[in-house]
């Protein structure tokens, strides 16, 4: 059951929505094209669910889910690109179908393989059509300038074309284009997809200090649950148009019965063979194996390795949040199948 709480402290609320496309069906053989033409056929294809969410004022969500679960569609909705079929939503109190234009002037919307900066202008050029198109006042369009410039490390390329920039320089150029007009809510789709290690730890630096210092709320989607992890304080996983879960990772991984991983140094290469425990994989002598805690307690675990001669070195900490997610993803996909050790 979801908590009520004031209106005045939600960010996004979204209140029984439902998304549904009609997508026509063709069979592609010669013989079907006067049936294709005369009696087509269309299949409902149902993006979102009887959805309901909120998200309070300064939260940092990731919002996840496999292909096609929804969560594009979400943001879509949220952001007033689309409407649902039926349903209600609001943000900042506003509803993104009637009144977009002035919800625009406090959202911020970036997806990761598009740009609205100018191709065949420097950086500078784009913002300040930004400037001058969106009404931003001189004072508050300075002052955010200056704060991107130097936490985006931007000052090497707000003189360069567009077309010139590396994907990872132009992705720090969209999201300090997205933040001149201080937005109260920002939602950004796949923003580290396609970026080196180095782009994306200053990409999520900058992301949570931007949350912690400003207050300001992110929904964030991606296809990386490290990146999510390392960012956001809550997730919200989607399955076929609905919530499948909504919490902390911390909440996440004991859903999946509180997997470990333990790296297992021996004195070869050759991997021991470990009753209860499945194994990864290895790196020369460094051999990666996993356990759920609730099944197998630590005193059976160091039982476990005391018969083995050639340890050297052990290391337990938590399995990758990607590994946990991959075992949920199976068990929706197919209840009846077993996605523990």
């Amino acid at each position: 059951m979801q908590k009520t709480v004031h209106p005045d402290t939600r960010a996004l609320a979204i209140d029984d929505v439902s998304k549904i496309y009609m997508q026509w069906q063709r069979s592609g053989k010669v013989k079907d094209i006067l049936k294709n033409l005369m009696c087509p056929e269309k299949k409902e294809i149902k993006a979102l669910d009887h959805l309901s969410l909120e998200v309070q004022r300064g939260e940092f969500l990731a919002y996840a889910g496999a292909n096609g679960a929804g969560k594009s569609t979400t943001i879509k909705i949220l952001s007033g690109i689309l409407q649902p079929t039926s349903g209600k939503v609001e943000v900042l109190g506003m509803s993104p179908a009637a009144g977009r234009i002035e919800l625009m002037k406090r959202v911020g919307v970036l997806f990761g393989q598009r740009t609205e900066l100018w191709w065949d202008h420097p950086v500078i050029t784009s913002y300040e059509w930004k400037k001058a198109v969106w009404n931003i006042p001189n004072e508050v369009y300075e002052r955010n300038l200056r704060m991107v410039t130097e936490l985006l490390d931007l000052g090497d390329i707000l003189h360069t074309f567009a077309r010139e920039l590396s994907l990872g320089q132009r992705m720090r150029a969209d999201l300090g284009m997205l933040l001149l007009h201080d937005p109260e809510v920002i939602f950004l789709d796949e923003p580290t997809l396609g970026l080196d290690v180095l782009a994306k730890r200053q990409m999520i630096a900058f992301l949570k200090r931007f949350n912690r210092e400003k207050g300001t709320t992110i929904v964030v989607t991606s296809h990386d649950m490290d990146d999510l992890e390392e960012m956001a304080q809550r997730i919200i996983l989607l399955s076929n148009g609905k919530i499948a879960f909504d919490g902390s990772f911390d909440a996440l991984r004991q859903a999946q019965g509180s997997l470990c991983r333990i790296n297992i140094t021996t004195g070869d290469s050759n991997h021991p063979c470990l009753d209860g425990m499945k194994y990864i994989s290895s790196d020369g002598n460094v051999h990666i194996f996993e356990f759920d805690r609730t099944q197998t307690g630590m005193r059976e675990l160091l039982g476990k390795l005391a018969h083995l001669n050639s340890v050297e070195d052990i290391e337990i900490k938590k399995a990758p949040i990607e590994g946990v997610i991959a075992n949920l993803y199976l068990s929706w996909k197919n209840p009846q199948s077993q996605c523990g050790l």
